[in-house]
């Protein structure tokens, strides 16, 4: 039994497994590599880097963690795992697709400042645009919704050394979304004012659900809120806000990049990014 970590006796998948070939090789450990833990036979995709570990999910959405070092295969050859020498940007490029910068501190932050909808639009944002905004100096706030939009913008007097860009979720003719935004974007501060937006329900939506192991987002009718009915149709737990937080983190934990979104918020995000950092106060 020397072949093996555990007893194939108590772990009958190990029994079947073949033994690794060859000596183990230190693979780096990005997001997206797919690997078997020896010792559990767990089998599932990289989806998260934390400090001493890393998270694995496997075809059934099971999350588990694990510390980096040996005892992992790839293909049925033993390697190490290690950290990544260096960070997202080591292929030339950021995880919105732009050309990564290095050698340059983060800009001190702009008066000019990008807002979304919630917490979660927030994340997002900076899961793919991060490494751009601190090197252009934007910072995201997030509003906790859109009701008092205009009374907002109209107490903050932006101008040209201090423009407001707003991210808004389902802005689509006839919705309130959409009647807050025209009401901003005529008012007195228009000329420093951007409100763009995306067709989706929810910033969840924007996520394309391939990398969630789904053909499409589920129809929920108007009476369920979206959230529970998407984690109720998937079989994800969400019996209460923790359980629709964990959703959430699942999800955001399968983003890699610009490619993992739809191309229906992409453009909003580029197109707020170029208006706040063209402001007068770059200078």
């Amino acid at each position: 039994m020397a072949r093996y970590r555990t007893d194939p006796l108590s772990d009958p998948d190990a029994a079947r497994r073949p033994p690794p070939r060859g000596h183990t090789a230190p693979v780096e450990a990005v997001v997206g590599l797919v690997v078997e833990d020896v010792e559990s036979g767990f089998v599932g995709e990289i989806v998260r880097l934390e400090r001493d570990a890393l998270a694995l999910e496997d075809r059934r959405g099971r999350l588990k963690l694990f510390a980096f070092g040996p005892g992992f295969w790839i293909d049925g050859s033993p390697v190490e795992l290690i950290r990544p020498r260096t960070g997202p940007a080591r292929f030339g490029r950021t995880a919105s697709g732009s050309v990564a910068v290095t050698g340059r501190r983060a800009r001190v932050a702009r008066n000019s400042r990008i807002l979304v909808e919630g917490r979660h639009d927030a994340e997002l944002v900076e899961r793919v645009w991060g490494d751009d905004l601190r090197v252009e100096g934007v910072v995201v706030e997030y509003l906790g919704g859109i009701d008092d939009l205009p009374a907002l913008v109209a107490e903050e007097r932006p101008a040209a050394d201090r423009r407001i860009g707003v991210l808004v979720d389902h802005l689509t003719p006839g919705t309130k979304e959409h009647r807050l935004a025209q009401e901003v974007m005529r008012g007195p501060s228009a000329e420093h004012v951007l409100v763009v937006g995306h067709p989706f329900v929810d910033i969840w939506q924007a996520v394309r659900p391939g990398r969630l192991g789904q053909e499409s987002w589920p129809v929920i009718p108007r009476d369920v809120d979206w959230k529970h009915g998407v984690c109720a149709a998937w079989g994800w737990p969400h019996a209460d806000q923790a359980d629709i937080a964990a959703a959430w983190q699942r999800i955001l934990g399968r983003v890699r990049g610009y490619t993992d979104l739809e191309p229906a918020l992409l453009a909003p995000v580029e197109q707020l990014i170029d208006f706040v950092t063209a402001a007068t106060d770059d200078r």
